[in-house]
């Protein structure tokens, strides 16, 4: 059995021996070492917390070992206690020294062990220390009475780590995902003098790494496929081939630098997270930045155990890319407002990022459809074949759905108007068109038009004929702005009813009458009449179906002259039905041809108009995005395996979908309001993923790894799960139900840049941002309210009602208070009430994102736990001393000091100051 050791109450006699000799209160400390029999070396392992000025001290800090751990009974355990000088400068007096193995714990009457605490010759018994052993989840009320029962004596708890039935920290399905657990124990005193077990758990996540890698893979195959598709586009006129060449060369460009660094991802082995001092490394910049799971486990008795968990994880920001221009939010709205300059410049249409993503829509829509409506063509022949009537009619139902879809995908005005742009690019358009121009026209073609560079230094607007408009030119205009110009006019587009604003028809999409515009029209209405004439043939064998059946039955003339006939009636339906689906398929075949290359010249347009900048914001936000969906697929993956014997909580997640709560410590001061920026898009673009459990093939580990699929506007991460975890789950959610999640972010700054922005600067961001979320987490809540019973949310001890609580943070959002950090509690509890889902972000996820977690943790201990008042600052500076938080900073820089100083700690908000002697300047 593998034992945990727990140091959580250490009222020590033999300080009361040992301080006679000595003229102050010491500051006492124990320090746990490890000594393992076959090696025969001593290993320093863990140490309690500093209690100051006191000569019976009362330590709260515990020490575990996790259950990967290589103890052994024979493995011998060294505590040794000191009296700490001076903090800062790690200045110590040892006091005495106690060593004990497992094996002598595991064979000690009633799991406890008294050992003698002796001076540094070994010689001389200074006092004694008590040890016990006990299992969290399992204290009963007596189990914390004793220890306090005698406080001469030095009392040291054992925890055993084996696992238990509901032991979800350790449990095969979490071992999956998360790695590399960092354990700490505690015991802290409630306000009815009892005591309480918390154990933090730190928990690397494989998802790190292997969710940008699958991004990337797909974010190569999209760029790749729009490489083919503007191939695809057939000829075109000079002008348009030269911008679609240097496109392709663009989009070429970004496919190499992604393959690069998805080379060099595949390379890398060992743990599973990104230290915080790498964050600017190129090949790990798709990589979320020091991302961990932390759970709490509070164990009180005559309770059942309580856990609250936590993400935390450096904010999604292009750190190797740099801020100097911002983040994405103000880069985006900069580039948006420049690419009609460009659209000009280029002599391209300037489509909105409304009309952008519609073409990417129609794409994805058409290319999605196509294959299933030949698909379901096959399966209502294959049912004709079968002469079954319920096939027939159950793949006419599905084949028709999916058709009236498809129809419904292409019914707007921009596929239309782009065909008709598509067709002016065309040489061919401008060879029919010079046959009818004036002979001064002559040998005008689109090779004659300026550069981009040439054009902006013209800046001259094109001749138009009286009586016509811009997106009316007569047949006598010249080609080069019938084709090409873009009308430097800037008259305002009209609002339509809806509230949108229509494309704007400008000359490069003129009306010509070469181009029949109505012959769009005709093809997709094809579609839905070849449906209808298909439905209408099933109809009818549906009449001659008790004929055929039925063959002593006499048959009408009328019926016979209706029918087609033949020797074979079982063949009758097939033959039938072919010629009409066939017809169906040609007719979907050729819409999508002419769909696909309309919305790909759209795209072109966009993306002509945007280079290079665009591309650069493409490469930008793909990085900020990949590095938000590593973090919020960590955060799911979580929730969902504490959630999955909670039936209250599964039908909340089928019906509405959760929160994600982000809390950012950003400042809104130089290189953090670019973070901030990128933070802010990022985080808004998860609203395009969307979750979906599947059965795993295999329980094996690697078979129970998250899968994305999709493209950049829609994203479906599958998450599948043993079976007889699947077996568990709501109907709707076995039958493929996808999963909505509601990403929320919240952002105060509290450093002494803050302090700077909040006096001389600009926090209109955060504050924009905080309002535009609380919209969001408001409109959620009414959602939730509508569609789930209260009961299916956890209970608290605190009862403040959420509607309350919504309505404080409401006021909060709106209220100019500086560094007010009440916006991120109330936040946070309405995350947790609400069964959702929480993060916490500062630039490197290790320094404030420590102050927050472990004020987060003692608060919850206080309001649901009944902390004792007089230890809550005791336990915060616990946690912050000696807690996992501490061992996360020694993971990301080897060094076990946070990185503030003392000017920068007297601009924090107090509760947010880490105890002395455990921050310095070192490089984060």
């Amino acid at each position: 059995m593998v034992v945990s050791l727990l140091l959580p109450l250490l009222p020590l006699s033999l300080l009361t021996f040992l301080f006679n000799l000595v003229d102050r209160k010491p500051n006492a400390l124990v320090q746990v070492a490890v000594i393992d029999p076959r090696e025969q070396y001593l290993v320093s392992h863990a140490c309690t917390e500093i209690v100051e000025g006191s000569r019976d001290p009362l330590f709260l800090t515990g020490v575990t070992f996790p259950p990967e751990y290589p103890a052994s009974p024979e493995t011998l355990v060294k505590l040794t206690v000191y009296d700490v000088r001076d903090k800062a400068r790690d200045n110590s007096s040892f006091l005495g020294s106690a060593t004990f193995s497992v094996s002598d714990l595991l064979r000690s009457k009633d799991d406890q062990l008294t050992l003698n605490l002796r001076s540094s010759d070994g010689v001389l018994a200074v006092g004694t220390v008590l040890v016990s052993r006990v299992n969290m989840g399992e204290m009963e009320e007596g189990d914390v009475d004793h220890i306090t029962a005698d406080v001469q004596q030095c009392t040291l708890v054992c925890e055993s780590s084996q696992a238990t039935p509901n032991d979800k920290d350790n449990s095969p399905l979490t071992g999956a995902v998360f790695k590399n657990p960092v354990c700490k124990v505690y015991k802290f005193q409630t306000v009815d003098s009892k005591w309480m077990l918390v154990r933090e758990q730190m928990e690397e996540c494989t998802l790190s790494f292997s969710i940008p890698r699958q991004l990337l893979h797909l974010y190569i195959q999209e760029d790749m496929r729009r490489i083919q598709e503007l191939r695809d586009l057939g000829e075109l006129s000079p002008h348009w081939d030269n911008l679609r060449k240097e496109v392709i060369g663009r989009y070429g460009q970004v496919i190499a630098a992604y393959q690069e660094t998805l080379a060099e991802l595949n390379k890398i082995t060992g743990p599973s997270f990104k230290p915080s001092c790498s964050k600017a490394q190129r090949y790990l910049e798709f990589i979320p930045i020091n991302l961990h799971t932390q759970r709490m486990r509070v164990t009180c008795p005559r309770q059942t155990d309580a856990f609250y968990d936590v993400i935390t994880v450096g904010a999604p920001a292009a750190h190797f890319q740099g801020f100097k221009g911002g983040g994405l939010q103000r880069l985006l709205s900069r580039h948006e407002a420049e690419k009609k300059s460009f659209s000009t410049a280029y002599q391209c249409i300037y489509y909105s990022p409304e009309h952008t993503a519609k073409a990417q829509e129609v794409l994805h829509s058409v290319g999605h459809l196509q294959p299933l409506i030949s698909g379901l063509a096959d399966q209502l022949l294959q049912a004709a074949q079968q002469h079954s009537m319920a096939g027939l009619r159950e793949a006419l139902k599905t084949l028709a759905g999916k058709t009236e879809q498809f129809v419904h995908a292409l019914k707007d005005e921009l596929v239309k108007s782009a065909l008709l742009a598509l067709h002016a690019a065309q040489p061919s358009y401008v060879t029919k068109n010079q046959n009818q121009t004036l002979p001064g026209h002559q040998g005008h073609s689109h090779q004659d038009h300026p550069s981009p560079s040439q054009r902006g230094q013209q800046g001259q607007s094109p001749p138009q004929n009286p009586g016509h408009s811009p997106g009316q030119p007569s047949a006598t205009d010249s080609p080069v702005v019938v084709c090409n110009n873009v009308d430097g006019g800037s008259q305002t587009a009209p609002i339509r009813e809806d509230g949108q604003t229509p494309l704007k028809r400008q000359d490069s999409i003129p009306c010509h009458k070469e181009y029949d515009e109505e012959e769009w029209d005709r093809v997709w209405a094809d579609v839905a009449k070849s449906l209808n004439c298909v439905i209408a043939m099933v109809d009818k064998l549906q009449e001659q179906e008790p004929i055929s059946n039925n063959q002593e039955q006499p048959i009408p003339k009328q019926v016979l002259a209706d029918v087609i006939t033949s020797h074979n009636p079982e063949g009758d339906w097939r033959e039938q039905l072919c010629p009409l689906v066939v017809r169906l398929k040609e007719c979907v075949a050729e819409v999508v041809v002419r769909a696909r290359r309309a919305m790909t010249f759209v795209l072109l347009q966009e993306a002509a108009c945007s280079i290079p900048q665009g591309l650069f914001l493409k490469q930008r936000r793909d990085v900020v995005f990949s590095q938000a969906l590593a973090a919020l697929a960590c955060g799911f993956v979580m929730r969902l395996y504490a959630g999955m014997e909670d039936k209250g909580f599964l039908r909340q997640l089928h019906l509405v979908g959760l929160v994600a709560q982000f809390e950012s410590l950003l400042s809104t001061y130089s290189e953090e309001i670019g973070m901030l920026e990128d933070m802010e898009v990022g985080i808004s673009d998860l609203h395009r993923v969307a979750f979906k459990i599947t059965q795993a093939k295999t329980d094996d580990p690697c078979d129970l790894q998250p899968v994305v699929i999709g493209r950049r506007e829609h994203y479906t991460v599958e998450v599948p799960l043993p079976r007889l975890a699947f077996q568990m789950l709501p109907h709707e959610i076995k039958e493929g139900k996808a999963l909505q999640v509601y990403p929320v972010l919240f952002n105060v700054g509290i450093n002494e840049q803050q302090t700077i922005a909040d006096r001389f600067g600009d926090i209109s961001l955060q504050e924009r941002i905080n309002q535009r979320n609380f919209e969001i987490l408001d409109s959620y809540y009414k959602s939730l309210s509508d569609k789930v019973p209260s009961e299916c949310l956890p209970c608290f001890q605190t009862r403040t009602d959420l509607k309350d609580l919504l309505g404080t943070l409401g006021q909060n959002v709106v209220t100019k208070k500086r560094k007010n950090v009440e916006i991120l509690w109330l936040a946070g509890t309405i995350c947790r009430r609400l069964n959702g889902i929480r993060f916490t972000s500062c630039k490197s996820a290790k320094d404030r994102t420590s102050m927050s977690v472990t004020l987060e943790q003692c608060a919850l201990l206080r309001d649901e736990h009944q902390l004792n008042k007089d230890y809550f600052i005791r336990a915060l500076d616990c946690m912050r001393r000696e807690g996992c938080r501490i061992e996360n900073v020694q993971k990301n820089i080897k060094c076990r000091k946070y990185a503030f100083n003392m000017l920068q700690l007297m601009a924090f908000p107090k509760i947010y100051r880490p105890p002395e002697g455990t921050y310095g300047k070192v490089d984060s």
